[in-house]
């Protein structure tokens, strides 16, 4: 999603990913008083809002882990030297809770400076051609400290690859020739079938190591759904059966209940 807020926040650090946790915990907390977190900005289209629904809530849905972590669309990421936030369409950060007490300003959008950290995964969902996924942005996510930068152009309005992730190596960012997100064990895979009603031919879903794709919490019920009406039938089936065996028994004059 692009913006055009400008922020007043004078923030010096530029290498955010090479910051140790002191250095993060003695880092001075920057005024945001007048800092523009939410403009009310509508997302792109319906793609985008689907598509961003589905890498939320499966996430949330699938993604079992004995840390805490953050998934967020269209959340505002805060980070350095009075520049205008990114604005990823998903949002991945580990080992951070979401604050309570949303009343506070500072805690309605990602400031690295407080959450301590840069986020490992950031996506963006093409819907045009004057997003500079593969110019400015790509640059300004670098410059950001996140892990994976993820472009997921489905109408290939960029290039012919409808997806490609970046890794962070160190000062710049290498376009990787798979989808697998290996600093944080998650995968990504482009995936035909139906959300909500929508059937499309390459939504984008996380997925395991084996390219088992993390299912919603609606697809969890379904398929428990499913295996519950297998067994209805399977054990519906045994008891036809036995019911008909106990008849050729009392035909032949034994008691089936007797055996």
């Amino acid at each position: 999603m692009n913006v055009t807020t400008t922020s007043p926040v004078d923030h010096s650090i530029t290498n955010q990913s090479s910051l140790s946790e002191t250095e993060w915990e003695l880092m001075p907390e920057p005024d945001i008083s007048e800092l523009i977190i939410e403009d009310e900005q509508p997302v792109d289209n319906l793609i985008s809002e689907k598509q961003q629904r589905l890498l939320t809530s499966s996430a949330y849905s699938s993604l079992n882990l004995e840390i805490p972590f953050l998934v967020t669309a269209n959340v505002g990421l805060f980070y350095a030297n009075k520049k205008p936030p990114l604005v990823p369409d998903v949002m991945l950060s580990l080992r951070v809770k979401c604050p309570e007490d949303w009343s506070q300003k500072k805690n309605r959008s990602y400031f690295t400076w407080n959450f301590g950290k840069a986020p490992e995964i950031a996506i963006e969902i093409v819907s045009n051609k004057v997003g500079n996924e593969l110019g400015t942005k790509l640059e300004d996510y670098l410059d950001a400290g996140v892990g994976y930068y993820v472009i997921f152009d489905p109408l290939k309005y960029l290039t012919d690859n409808v997806l490609q992730v970046y890794k962070r190596q160190v000062i710049s960012y290498q376009l990787q020739d798979n989808y697998w997100l290996e600093e944080v064990n998650l995968g990504l895979t482009l995936w035909s079938g139906e959300f909500e009603g929508q059937f499309y031919e390459q939504w984008l879903r996380w997925c395991d190591r084996s390219g088992n794709i993390l299912l919603t919490g609606d697809e969890k019920f379904e398929l428990e759904k499913q295996r519950a009406e297998a067994e209805k039938q399977r054990a519906e089936f045994e008891k036809q059966r036995a019911d008909r065996l106990a008849q050729i028994l009392r035909e032949q004059g034994i008691n089936p209940d007797t055996i």
